[in-house]
Formats: C-alpha cells, structure tokens, sequence
C-alpha cells in the first residue's frame, strides 16, 4: 500500500468509525427491532405451502397452488439468519456537484457508508460494485465488523473519476456479475445519480431474484435554479464554470430535464418504497431511518 493510500484508508475508517456511532445510536433508540421487519417478505426463506387462514397476509397467497386445489393456500416463509446487502455504488462525474458545502458524491458516500455500518452493527453480510467510468470494483459479500469496516473504507476512499477524461462516457456496471454476486433474496441497493435512462438489460431479472431498492442525492439547485437574474455554478461533465442568465428558456429546460429524470427514477423503481431521495442540506441518517419506517408502516 502506498503512502498516499494509507492515509486515504486511516482516513475513511475514521469516518467509518463516527458513521457506525450515529447507526449503533439509532439501532437502539430509534429503529430497534424495526429494522428487520422493514424487509419482511423478502429476505425470508420459503419454507412450504400451507392453507390459508382467516387474518393471514394475502401477499402470501400462491396463486397457482390456490387455482389448482380448489382453496386459499400461502407461501410460509422463516426468517433467515442474516440478510446480505449488496450496495452498488455507480461513480459517475455528474455527482461531483455541489452548490454548497457537500458534493453529491461526498454526500452519496456517506449515504452508503451509513448502509454498510447499518448491516455491520446487525450481524449481517455486506459487499459493493464500485462502478466507474474507467471500470469496477468488486466486493464479495462479508460478515463482520472488521471486515465490513475495511470493505466501506476502500468504497469511500475510491478516487472519484477523472472529469476531463471520463466526462462523456457511463460507468461501466457488471450486470452480469451482480446476478450472480449474492443469494437469491438479498437487497440490492444501487446508488447514483440516475440521469435520464432506459433500464438496463437484465435489470427486470434483478429485480426478480433481489430486492431492490434505489438511494439518490439531489442538490438544492437540481431541485429548483436560484432565484436570480444570472449566476455561475461549475459544470463537472465540461469540467467548466458556467453562466446561466435565468431566462425563462434556461428554467423551462431545466423543468423538462428534471421531469424527464424522475420519470426515469420511477420506471427502474416503480414502488415508491424501494426509493430513497435526500438532499444534500439534509440529514442521511435521518432520511434513512424515515425511510425504514415507511416500510415498516407498510407491511403491517
């Protein structure tokens, strides 16, 4: 390990190490017990067909069997032991803006940072896809602190793309190798910026053997431009500062590009519970706790 890398690591495990804090603190006066039943239903280990009964979950009901014999049946599922997460990180150029004290990337990071030490403090198995412009780096999953700890510190610490270089060109995901990088029924959770896109292929085969979910940043600016006549803000694909005059042209292109990106967020994750938006003048780990809760408020 070079010099310039160790002090990256030492400094990302600090990091870590104030972000596990925070997730401990919230695991035991906030989510509790919660944090598990947020993925009921998936995350659990099929275990037989039995008959339906009065006040059982309908979301059980295997259809098929039912249609067959004539009677309700359901799926009976048991807890497993642990659940793996796998957290796909795509690093693309466009994250590294940023009007105000945090990019969207710094602030991404953490975001899944606060996710590893979350599966960490819970005993369970953790690994990423570091996906970038120039390749990928992959990460099987792991259990324990340390380990998961040292896994985090080496995605926080990745050097983010080089803007001149890879501007223009996407970051290279390996879906092929995600389908095949945990067990059926683990949650995969992918994180970027999500620009305007079709799914990819493979994704609807994904989204059948994970669950999926989807973790994005926006910055205030994408949200709504300054209010103002003229202002500048650094563009990281031209790897420039631009000007924009607030001219009624420049706020209706802007309207059209954030219409077209939501809609874009909503066909890869059509429930509005597999996605999580925070800004960047937000608190993460509190839009993730709200985030668990909404789950959880659903289930029952």
């Amino acid at each position: 390990m070079t010099a310039a890398a160790h002090v990256a690591t030492s400094s990302s495990l600090s990091i870590l190490r104030q972000l596990e804090w925070r997730v401990r603190h919230a695991v035991e006066n906030v989510l509790s017990g919660e944090y598990r039943s947020a993925f009921r239903g998936r995350g659990m280990e099929f275990d037989q067909v039995v008959k339906y009964e009065f006040g059982d979950d309908i979301r059980d009901i295997d259809w098929n069997v039912t249609a067959r014999l004539g009677e309700p049946y359901r799926k009976k599922f048991v807890e497993e032991r642990e659940i793996t997460f796998l957290v796909l990180f795509e690093d693309t150029p466009s994250l590294q803006f940023g009007s105000g004290e945090q990019t969207k990337r710094e602030a991404l990071l953490e975001l899944a940072g606060l996710v590893m030490m979350l599966g960490a403090v819970n005993r369970d198995r953790v690994g990423f896809v570091h996906a970038a412009p120039g390749g990928y780096t992959f990460r099987e999953p792991v259990r324990g602190r340390g380990q998961i700890m040292h896994a985090a510190a080496s995605l926080i610490g990745a050097p983010p793309p080089i803007l001149a270089a890879q501007g223009g060109h996407p970051a290279e995901i390996p879906w092929r190798l995600l389908a095949k990088a945990a067990p059926k029924h683990s949650i995969l959770i992918w994180l970027g910026d999500f620009a305007p896109r079709t799914p990819p292929d493979g994704w609807t085969v994904l989204r059948r053997r994970y669950q999926t979910m989807g973790f994005r940043v926006e910055d205030p600016w994408e949200r709504a431009l300054p209010v103002g006549e003229r202002f500048a803000a650094y563009d990281p694909l031209a790897g420039r500062l631009v000007t924009l005059e607030g001219s009624a042209a420049e706020r209706a292109a802007h309207a059209s590009w954030r219409a077209a990106r939501q809609q874009a967020w909503q066909d890869l994750f059509p429930d509005p519970l597999s996605r999580l938006d925070c800004g960047t003048d937000q608190n993460r780990l509190d839009a993730l706790v709200r985030f668990f809760h909404q789950r959880l408020r659903a289930a029952h």
